[in-house]
Protein backbone atom coordinates (compact mmCIF):
# COMPACT_ATOMS: atom_id res chain seq x y z
CA UNK A 1 0.00 0.00 0.00
CA UNK A 2 2.81 2.62 0.69
CA UNK A 3 4.31 1.79 -2.68
CA UNK A 4 0.68 2.30 -3.89
CA UNK A 5 0.21 5.88 -2.55
CA UNK A 6 3.90 6.61 -3.09
CA UNK A 7 3.40 6.08 -6.85
CA UNK A 8 0.25 7.94 -6.91
CA UNK A 9 1.73 11.28 -5.58
CA UNK A 10 4.45 10.68 -8.65
CA UNK A 11 1.89 10.10 -11.56
CA UNK A 12 -0.47 12.03 -10.53
CA UNK A 13 2.33 15.22 -10.57
CA UNK A 14 3.38 14.15 -13.69
CA UNK A 15 0.35 13.80 -15.32
CA UNK A 16 -1.07 17.17 -14.40
CA UNK A 17 2.25 19.21 -14.98
CA UNK A 18 2.81 17.26 -18.58
CA UNK A 19 -0.96 18.30 -19.25
CA UNK A 20 -0.47 21.88 -17.63
CA UNK A 21 2.95 22.06 -19.90
CA UNK A 22 1.00 21.51 -23.13
CA UNK A 23 -1.57 23.88 -22.18
CA UNK A 24 0.63 26.18 -21.85
CA UNK A 25 2.60 25.71 -24.69
CA UNK A 26 -0.21 25.73 -26.81
CA UNK A 27 -2.34 28.79 -25.43
CA UNK A 28 0.13 30.56 -23.08
CA UNK A 29 -2.18 29.75 -20.36
CA UNK A 30 -3.33 27.24 -17.40
CA UNK A 31 -6.34 26.89 -15.75
CA UNK A 32 -6.78 27.37 -12.10
CA UNK A 33 -9.12 24.16 -12.30
CA UNK A 34 -5.60 22.20 -13.15
CA UNK A 35 -4.10 23.66 -9.38
CA UNK A 36 -7.45 23.64 -7.65
CA UNK A 37 -7.25 19.57 -8.17
CA UNK A 38 -3.64 18.75 -8.19
CA UNK A 39 -3.27 20.23 -5.17
CA UNK A 40 -6.04 18.77 -2.80
CA UNK A 41 -5.26 15.62 -4.38
CA UNK A 42 -1.79 15.73 -3.60
CA UNK A 43 -2.15 16.90 -0.46
CA UNK A 44 -5.29 14.14 0.15
CA UNK A 45 -2.27 11.56 -0.90
CA UNK A 46 0.48 12.61 1.09
CA UNK A 47 -1.11 12.84 4.27
CA UNK A 48 -2.62 9.51 3.88
CA UNK A 49 1.00 7.88 3.45
CA UNK A 50 3.01 9.96 6.36
CA UNK A 51 0.09 9.43 8.66
CA UNK A 52 -0.21 5.48 8.26
CA UNK A 53 3.65 5.24 7.27
CA UNK A 54 5.68 7.70 8.76
CA UNK A 55 4.40 9.89 11.46
CA UNK A 56 7.06 11.26 11.90
CA UNK A 57 7.60 12.87 8.94
CA UNK A 58 4.75 14.99 9.24
CA UNK A 59 6.27 17.97 10.32
CA UNK A 60 8.95 17.84 7.78
CA UNK A 61 6.28 18.00 5.05
CA UNK A 62 5.15 21.17 6.93
CA UNK A 63 8.25 22.68 6.58
CA UNK A 64 9.14 21.45 3.27
CA UNK A 65 5.49 23.17 2.14
CA UNK A 66 6.39 25.90 3.77
CA UNK A 67 9.88 26.80 2.35
CA UNK A 68 8.65 25.88 -1.01
CA UNK A 69 5.31 28.17 -0.77
CA UNK A 70 7.73 31.55 -0.04
CA UNK A 71 10.57 30.46 -2.20
CA UNK A 72 7.43 30.42 -5.05
CA UNK A 73 6.06 33.51 -4.00
CA UNK A 74 8.98 35.31 -3.67
CA UNK A 75 9.25 34.28 -7.65
CA UNK A 76 6.42 35.01 -8.70
CA UNK A 77 6.43 38.75 -7.03
CA UNK A 78 10.10 39.25 -8.15
CA UNK A 79 9.01 38.34 -11.70
CA UNK A 80 11.24 35.41 -11.99
CA UNK A 81 8.56 33.05 -11.88
CA UNK A 82 4.65 33.37 -13.75
CA UNK A 83 1.33 32.38 -11.49
CA UNK A 84 1.39 29.03 -13.20
CA UNK A 85 5.03 28.61 -12.19
CA UNK A 86 4.43 28.87 -8.50
CA UNK A 87 0.85 27.45 -8.59
CA UNK A 88 3.03 24.29 -10.04
CA UNK A 89 6.03 24.75 -7.21
CA UNK A 90 3.49 25.31 -4.71
CA UNK A 91 1.32 21.91 -5.52
CA UNK A 92 4.67 19.95 -6.21
CA UNK A 93 5.37 20.36 -2.57
CA UNK A 94 2.01 19.13 -1.63
CA UNK A 95 2.96 15.93 -3.61
CA UNK A 96 6.72 15.44 -3.51
CA UNK A 97 8.03 17.37 -0.24
CA UNK A 98 10.66 14.60 -0.19
CA UNK A 99 12.54 12.28 -2.77
CA UNK A 100 10.65 9.62 -2.87
CA UNK A 101 13.11 6.69 -2.24
CA UNK A 102 11.11 4.07 -0.59
CA UNK A 103 9.93 3.66 -4.48
CA UNK A 104 13.12 4.75 -6.74
CA UNK A 105 17.06 5.16 -6.80
CA UNK A 106 18.31 7.63 -8.75
CA UNK A 107 20.69 6.37 -11.80
CA UNK A 108 23.66 8.07 -9.89
CA UNK A 109 22.96 6.94 -6.12
CA UNK A 110 24.92 10.41 -5.14
CA UNK A 111 22.23 12.36 -6.61
CA UNK A 112 20.29 12.43 -3.56
CA UNK A 113 21.38 15.74 -2.35
CA UNK A 114 20.65 16.49 1.71
CA UNK A 115 18.47 19.24 0.56
CA UNK A 116 16.11 16.71 -1.91
CA UNK A 117 15.73 14.74 1.62
CA UNK A 118 13.98 17.39 3.24
CA UNK A 119 12.71 19.82 0.27
CA UNK A 120 12.70 17.78 -2.68
CA UNK A 121 10.65 21.07 -5.02
CA UNK A 122 13.86 23.05 -4.47
CA UNK A 123 16.09 20.17 -6.42
CA UNK A 124 13.17 20.42 -9.15
CA UNK A 125 13.78 23.98 -8.99
CA UNK A 126 17.66 23.77 -9.57
CA UNK A 127 17.01 21.44 -12.41
CA UNK A 128 14.88 23.13 -14.23
CA UNK A 129 16.88 26.37 -13.79
CA UNK A 130 19.66 23.98 -15.49
CA UNK A 131 17.80 22.57 -18.31
CA UNK A 132 16.47 26.55 -18.78
CA UNK A 133 20.31 27.43 -18.89
CA UNK A 134 21.07 24.73 -21.43
CA UNK A 135 18.29 26.20 -24.12
CA UNK A 136 20.69 29.48 -23.93
CA UNK A 137 23.59 27.32 -25.73
CA UNK A 138 21.18 25.95 -28.26
CA UNK A 139 19.96 29.55 -29.09
CA UNK A 140 23.86 30.77 -29.35
CA UNK A 141 24.39 27.99 -31.80
CA UNK A 142 20.76 28.83 -33.76
CA UNK A 143 22.21 32.54 -34.26
CA UNK A 144 25.77 31.24 -35.14
CA UNK A 145 24.96 28.74 -37.56
CA UNK A 146 22.07 32.08 -39.18
CA UNK A 147 25.47 34.21 -38.98
CA UNK A 148 27.90 31.41 -41.13
CA UNK A 149 24.59 30.24 -43.44
CA UNK A 150 23.46 33.97 -44.23
CA UNK A 151 26.50 35.87 -44.43
CA UNK A 152 24.80 38.83 -42.62
CA UNK A 153 25.06 40.73 -39.44
CA UNK A 154 22.78 39.90 -36.60
CA UNK A 155 22.46 42.93 -35.26
CA UNK A 156 21.91 45.07 -38.70
CA UNK A 157 21.58 49.18 -38.74
CA UNK A 158 20.74 51.35 -35.72
CA UNK A 159 20.79 47.60 -33.98
CA UNK A 160 24.59 48.08 -34.13
CA UNK A 161 24.18 50.94 -31.71
CA UNK A 162 23.00 48.98 -28.92
CA UNK A 163 24.84 47.60 -25.55
CA UNK A 164 26.82 45.16 -25.40
CA UNK A 165 25.00 43.53 -22.58
CA UNK A 166 21.25 43.77 -24.65
CA UNK A 167 22.73 41.97 -27.67
CA UNK A 168 24.32 39.32 -25.13
CA UNK A 169 21.06 39.09 -24.04
CA UNK A 170 19.35 39.01 -27.33
CA UNK A 171 21.44 36.43 -28.42
CA UNK A 172 20.78 34.02 -25.28
CA UNK A 173 16.86 34.28 -25.71
CA UNK A 174 16.46 34.98 -28.86
CA UNK A 175 17.05 34.15 -32.94
CA UNK A 176 16.63 35.37 -36.58
CA UNK A 177 12.95 34.35 -37.73
CA UNK A 178 10.76 35.15 -41.18
CA UNK A 179 8.07 38.15 -40.55
CA UNK A 180 5.76 35.74 -41.64
CA UNK A 181 6.38 33.28 -39.20
CA UNK A 182 6.01 36.33 -36.14
CA UNK A 183 2.69 37.37 -37.75
CA UNK A 184 1.57 33.75 -37.54
CA UNK A 185 2.90 32.17 -34.37
CA UNK A 186 1.22 34.57 -31.83
CA UNK A 187 3.52 32.86 -29.36
CA UNK A 188 6.66 34.20 -30.98
CA UNK A 189 8.11 37.41 -29.16
CA UNK A 190 10.23 40.08 -31.40
CA UNK A 191 12.56 41.35 -30.07
CA UNK A 192 12.97 44.27 -31.91
CA UNK A 193 11.41 47.56 -32.66
CA UNK A 194 11.30 50.25 -35.29
CA UNK A 195 10.82 54.17 -35.55
CA UNK A 196 10.44 56.55 -38.33
CA UNK A 197 10.24 60.01 -37.60
CA UNK A 198 9.41 60.78 -41.48
CA UNK A 199 7.81 57.97 -43.52
CA UNK A 200 9.49 59.56 -46.53
CA UNK A 201 12.84 58.65 -45.31
CA UNK A 202 14.83 55.51 -46.58
CA UNK A 203 15.84 53.91 -43.36
CA UNK A 204 14.45 53.78 -39.67
CA UNK A 205 15.58 53.81 -36.19
CA UNK A 206 15.80 50.17 -34.53
CA UNK A 207 16.16 49.12 -30.85
CA UNK A 208 16.17 45.85 -29.18
CA UNK A 209 13.59 44.66 -26.70
CA UNK A 210 15.06 43.01 -24.32
CA UNK A 211 11.87 42.02 -22.31
CA UNK A 212 9.19 40.90 -24.77
CA UNK A 213 5.54 41.23 -23.81
CA UNK A 214 1.68 40.44 -24.93
CA UNK A 215 1.34 44.06 -23.89
CA UNK A 216 1.86 46.07 -27.33
CA UNK A 217 3.52 43.00 -28.97
CA UNK A 218 0.80 43.47 -32.57
CA UNK A 219 1.40 47.13 -32.84
CA UNK A 220 5.73 46.01 -32.81
CA UNK A 221 4.80 43.33 -35.32
CA UNK A 222 2.74 45.52 -37.36
CA UNK A 223 5.94 48.17 -37.34
CA UNK A 224 8.01 45.85 -38.22
CA UNK A 225 5.93 44.56 -41.14
CA UNK A 226 5.38 47.84 -42.78
CA UNK A 227 8.76 48.99 -42.64
CA UNK A 228 9.78 45.31 -44.28
CA UNK A 229 6.98 46.01 -46.75
CA UNK A 230 8.66 49.29 -47.50
CA UNK A 231 12.27 48.05 -47.97
CA UNK A 232 13.92 49.70 -44.53
CA UNK A 233 14.51 46.51 -43.03
CA UNK A 234 14.74 42.53 -43.70
CA UNK A 235 12.19 40.61 -43.56
CA UNK A 236 13.93 38.24 -40.95
CA UNK A 237 14.26 39.43 -37.15
CA UNK A 238 15.19 38.79 -33.93
CA UNK A 239 12.53 37.17 -31.76
CA UNK A 240 12.26 35.11 -28.99
CA UNK A 241 10.10 31.62 -28.68
CA UNK A 242 8.82 32.59 -25.52
CA UNK A 243 8.76 28.87 -24.14
CA UNK A 244 7.04 28.64 -21.07
CA UNK A 245 9.19 27.65 -17.58
CA UNK A 246 6.88 25.24 -16.72
CA UNK A 247 8.11 23.08 -19.56
CA UNK A 248 11.60 23.43 -17.79
CA UNK A 249 9.65 22.49 -14.57
CA UNK A 250 8.25 19.04 -15.62
CA UNK A 251 11.71 18.29 -17.51
CA UNK A 252 13.55 18.93 -14.03
CA UNK A 253 10.93 16.79 -12.34
CA UNK A 254 12.03 13.55 -14.66
CA UNK A 255 15.42 15.14 -14.11
CA UNK A 256 14.96 14.44 -10.16
CA UNK A 257 13.33 11.52 -10.60
CA UNK A 258 15.69 9.71 -12.12
CA UNK A 259 19.07 11.49 -12.00
CA UNK A 260 18.82 13.27 -8.66
CA UNK A 261 20.21 16.60 -8.10
CA UNK A 262 22.24 17.85 -11.11
CA UNK A 263 23.66 20.65 -9.47
CA UNK A 264 24.97 18.28 -6.30
CA UNK A 265 26.06 16.17 -8.49
CA UNK A 266 28.44 18.62 -10.34
CA UNK A 267 29.43 19.83 -7.00
CA UNK A 268 30.61 16.47 -6.08
CA UNK A 269 32.23 15.89 -9.17
CA UNK A 270 34.19 18.80 -8.97
CA UNK A 271 35.25 18.33 -5.34
CA UNK A 272 36.31 15.14 -5.84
Amino acid sequence: MLEILTASRILVSLGFLLFASWSDYRTREVSNRVWAIYGPIALIVSLAEFSLYGPSKLPLFGLSVGITTAIAILLFYSGGFGGADSKALMCIALALPFFPDRLLTPIFAEGISPLAQYIFPFTIFSNSILVAAISVIAMLLINAKWRVSSGKKIFEGTLANESLGKKILVLMTGYKVPLKKLQDKWHIYPMEDVTEENKEETSVTRKLVIMPRDEGREEIVERLSQAAASGKIDSNVLASPGLPMLIFVTIGLIISLFFGDLVWLLIRLLAS
